[in-house]
């Protein structure tokens, strides 16, 4: 029997996600937060990068090693095969510990288990109820969800709630690690003048383009309302999309639509001075989204979901909507109604970013898991 690590001793191989630094999504701010301060703490960490998107390839960044690896670039099957190839990497190398994140990569512990190496996935969301994924895509979805929880050693997900999903769905417990979140305030508003917008003057939505964060219903909802205020939605879709193209057609005097805003400081600023942000996401858990706009101050109107309601308290920190046009009318005319209201959620919304919400503590988690997987 050899010595087993320490925690400082492991090396761990991060997968599934687009790569390191590259931020995107939440899975990639998750890479990005994680490795960073696993390193700081001494550990070895090596993030697989999708070699496409990395014109320049330094072996290694801030002290986190990358390996960049090929992909089969189809829209259905980049994220897969680039896992695919990452794991049969990791397998044949040194590493200790292999962390992967998407429950669609489920099917790919069975490749670590050959090898004898210990696992963890985050399977975030529900993604076999996704409007995006029909049909077979769907079925994918569900089944390497199952298959997760069968062929990887660890199951990690980010709310409490979505733990109660993966007991009642397939019988497997799960450690429950939030994401972090990075609070700020006085935020400078400058960054604004580039849509001509002012500070309070304005609704916002962040996020992705897609049918289950409802962009749609949220606009034709402010459509009908009496607001003077613009809504303004930071996002777009990853891929050419009809759906996507058929919101973005609603631009007008009283919907802004931006595009992706890739500078923070850009994010920052549209996030702290919103009159109001809505949050219309339906099927993740703990959403960096929310994170930013609770981090931020945000007076915050959430689509009426279990996992909104946790991470916002059951309404400490937020209103709801239900998932019509008219609720969405009425929550606006509400909102128009109750600057005062409005203020005090602005004031408490950084309360509800309790220590789970935490980068140093969602850190000795994560690591607290890998050091178990080698004993």
């Amino acid at each position: 029997m050899g010595k087993k690590p320490s925690p400082i001793d492991i090396k761990i191989a991060i997968m599934g996600a687009k790569g390191y630094p590259y931020v995107y999504g939440g899975y990639d701010t998750l890479v990005k937060e994680l490795s960073e301060r696993l390193v700081e703490k001494g550990v070895s960490v090596r993030v697989y990068n999708h070699r496409s998107l990395f014109p320049t390839r330094p072996r290694f960044v801030n002290g986190v090693e990358c390996i960049y690896t090929p992909a089969l670039e189809t829209k259905s099957l980049t994220q897969l095969s680039h896992t695919f190839f990452s794991m049969l990497h990791a397998c044949m190398s040194d590493v200790d510990v292999i962390f992967v994140v998407n429950s669609g990569n489920g099917p790919f512990g069975w490749i670590a288990k050959i090898f004898g190496k210990p696992t963890a996935i985050n399977v975030d969301g529900l993604e076999w109820l996704r409007p995006k994924w029909k049909g077979w895509g769907a079925r994918y979805f569900k089944w390497a969800s199952k298959m997760a929880t069968r062929s990887f050693d660890q199951i990690i997900n980010d709310s409490d709630e979505m733990r109660r999903v993966y007991l009642e769905e397939f019988q497997k417990d799960s450690v429950v690690i939030a994401y972090g979140a990075n609070p700020k305030e006085n935020v400078e508003d400058s960054p604004l003048q580039a849509w001509n917008l002012r500070s309070r003057e304005y609704y916002l939505i962040v996020g992705r383009l897609i049918p289950d964060n409802n962009a749609d219903l949220i606009i034709e909802g402010f459509l009908q309302s009496k607001s003077s205020k613009p809504l303004v939605i930071v996002g777009d879709a990853p891929f050419s999309d009809a759906w996507a193209q058929r919101v973005k057609q609603q631009q007008g005097p009283r919907i802004l639509f931006t595009g992706y805003v890739t500078d923070s400081l850009v994010l920052a600023s549209l996030y702290s001075h919103c009159y109001a942000y809505f949050h219309g996401h339906e099927f993740g858990g703990t959403n960096p989204a929310m994170l930013k706009a609770m981090g931020y101050g945000c007076a915050i109107l959430a689509l009426n979901t279990p996992f909104n309601q946790e991470m916002l308290q059951n309404g400490k920190h937020g209103w709801y909507f239900e998932k019509t046009i008219l609720a969405v009318k009425g929550l606006v005319e509400k909102a128009e109604s109750g600057a005062t209201a409005l203020q005090e959620l602005r004031q408490t919304a950084r309360q509800g970013l309790t220590a789970k919400y935490s980068w140093e503590r969602v850190t000795e988690q994560y690591l607290e898991v890998f050091y178990k997987l080698t004993q």
